[in-house]
């Protein structure tokens, strides 16, 4: 049956019912307006007619099928680009809520590195200085100062005092490995001929605050040779890091002087180039040491009798 036989017999019902003040198109039920002046039926004869006029057909189902992908498509594309403006902004604008107390500021929210942890003390092994070295009677000797760094806790402390022992080291007076928290050991050694090996034949300990300052001076003196036995020749001692010059009195009335590296070269207007070998006398910093150290020897046929900082 087609649409406008369907319109026209419509439009003979809407007749029929021109006493009602109502008609229903296609379930849709329409009111006449009380103040229209048009009869019920002149209004669904115009209906009937304007309907002649339409052409009813197959639903454009790919056209619409088109325009809600058209309209999804549009939709994805709008979220990609919003999710692609937030991932690139997410190293800038981490958050955006208001920062200084609701100033209405935004803050660029960041992950600062945490500081560096300090290194911990290696209590494992002693940093060595080569203090001083010659020859004497044909035979070589070196002066050479360990130092071991403090340690913090009881672990270390105990790991320290292993070491110390597989080196040959040990305090004198230490009677627990916990006594080592805090305190820096050094020990003074000395070798003597080819084959003769470092032995210790000094030692002692640094502590917060207990440091060398002015005309200051701790020195020990000892026979160059080993075996303890000889006149005391070989003086080793610290000094304040800033002394410039010591110097080492021997019995015969001679004096070896021992200057700092600044001293040596000249002073505030260096003139002179400094011979920084071992077998040159210099006031020497030890790694790691608060002091600076010194060592002279005194010739043969004499003895040590004092030593003084004197610049």
């Amino acid at each position: 049956m087609s649409a406008k036989r369907e319109s026209r017999r419509e439009a003979k019902r809407a007749a029929n019912r021109e006493t009602n003040h109502y008609m229903s198109i296609d379930g849709l039920t329409v009111h006449d307006p009380v103040d229209s002046g048009r009869p019920t039926s002149d209004i669904a004869l115009l209906l009937a007619d304007a309907a002649d006029g339409v052409e009813i057909g197959t639903a454009p189902y790919a056209a619409v099928l088109r325009g809600g992908r058209r309209r999804r498509a549009r939709r994805w594309a709008a979220v990609t680009t919003a999710l692609a403006l937030v991932a690139s902004a997410g190293t800038l604008a981490v958050t955006g809520l208001p920062a200084g107390g609701g100033s209405g500021e935004t803050s660029v929210g960041t992950n600062p590195a945490p500081p560096p942890t300090p290194p911990g003390p290696d209590v494992r092994t002693p940093s060595r200085t080569l203090l001083a070295s010659g020859t004497d009677d044909g035979e070589k000797w070196r002066v050479l100062v360990d130092l071991w760094e403090a340690p913090r806790t009881k672990d270390q402390a105990a790991a320290e005092l292993a070491a110390m022992r597989s080196y040959g080291q040990r305090p004198a007076d230490l009677d627990d490995p916990e006594d080592l928290i805090g305190t820096s050991t050094y020990f003074v050694l000395r070798e003597y001929g080819e084959q003769d090996t470092a032995r210790v034949v000094s030692e002692g300990a640094f502590t917060d605050g207990a440091t060398a300052s002015g005309e200051d001076v701790e020195a020990v003196a000892l026979p160059l040779a080993p075996g303890g036995k000889g006149a005391k020749r070989l003086v080793v001692g610290r000094v304040a890091l800033d002394a410039r010059k010591v110097t080492c009195t021997w019995k015969d009335g001679t004096t070896t002087e021992v200057p700092s590296f600044f001293e040596a070269a000249g002073g505030a207007t260096p003139t002179k180039s400094v011979d920084m070998g071992s077998e040159n006398p210099l006031i020497r910093v030890v790694d790691g040491s608060p002091e600076a150290w010194f060592a002279c020897v005194a010739p043969e046929g004499t003895a040590f009798k004092s030593v003084a900082v004197t610049k």
